[in-house]
């Protein structure tokens, strides 16, 4: 039976599905960081990137299905997310891009594709522009380039209970449970000013690239995804119908045949 979960009730009451059992799990110190990370499966590796304020857990209902594809899947808490640690420098996108730089390296990975949802969309593409030599492709989920491409804030229930999730989450997981409002503060930050990609910046990038956007999307205008797609060359535009920002936990059987279209096409 396909799971469908369009309101985040079932999210918000029990988070996503469990990760499975990971063959690997650890942590990289990097630039005043511990970055989590956990591996899955073998073939060709697949880093799943995920959104601001959550965590790896999220793509709970990915990573087996990308596993029993033949692909080896590592799953990252962005730094001051999750189990990773922070310091005290503020939040940028380029600094998370090397966190994952750093964690492919102690894994000995000298290349993998990048699915990225939200913040991981950016810190994934801006990883395939400083370092295209490191990065076969890019799933670009619902995520902008540079701040004109976000709709004014509008709460919604679905957005309510994604963010208490999230507040839950952090509290069990986060190495520093009793700072959530700060963390939240401060990756608000970042997204109000970053990135900054001009159509010039976008130009430059040579990876292949898929964009993503759900019909419904909550944050991310349509008419940006039109402008990522013109500006990058080669790249693709997929539309998720009935879905929103939130696609991957909202209707993951079809957000996984989407992905493993855009993966099959690069081998």
């Amino acid at each position: 039976m396909a799971i469908e979960d369009d309101e985040l009730v079932t999210f918000a009451a029990r988070g996503a599905q469990a990760l499975p059992y990971a063959d690997s799990d650890g942590v990289v110190d990097h630039d005043g960081a511990e970055i989590w990370y956990a591996t899955y499966g073998a073939g060709p590796a697949v880093i799943l990137l995920h959104g601001g304020l959550g965590h790896s857990g999220n793509w709970g209902y990915q990573v087996a299905d990308l596993v029993a594809s033949g692909r080896r899947v590592v799953v990252i808490d962005s730094r001051g997310h999750g189990r990773s640690t922070r310091d005290d420098q503020p939040f940028t996108y380029e600094l998370m891009a090397s966190d994952v730089l750093a964690v492919m390296d102690h894994l000995e990975i000298d290349k993998a594709a990048l699915v990225g949802w939200s913040d991981g969309a950016c810190t994934a593409l801006i990883l395939a522009d400083k370092h295209p030599e490191r990065v076969t492709g890019v799933f670009f989920f619902a995520c902008s380039m540079d701040p004109s491409g976000v709709k004014p804030f509008v709460p919604t229930p679905v957005i309510d209970r994604c963010f208490n999730r999230h507040r839950m989450d952090y509290t069990a997981i986060s190495p520093t449970p009793d700072q959530f409002d700060a963390f939240v503060e401060d990756v608000s930050a970042m997204m109000a000013t970053e990135p900054n990609y001009s159509a010039a910046d976008l130009n430059r990038i040579s990876v292949p690239v898929a964009v993503v956007i759900g019909d419904r999307d909550e944050f991310i205008k349509q008419e940006h995804a039109a402008h990522l797609v013109r500006s990058i060359r080669g790249a693709v535009f997929i539309g998720l119908e009935g879905v929103s920002h939130f696609a991957p936990l909202q209707r993951p059987e079809h957000f996984n045949r989407t992905v493993l279209g855009f993966l099959d096409r690069l081998a």
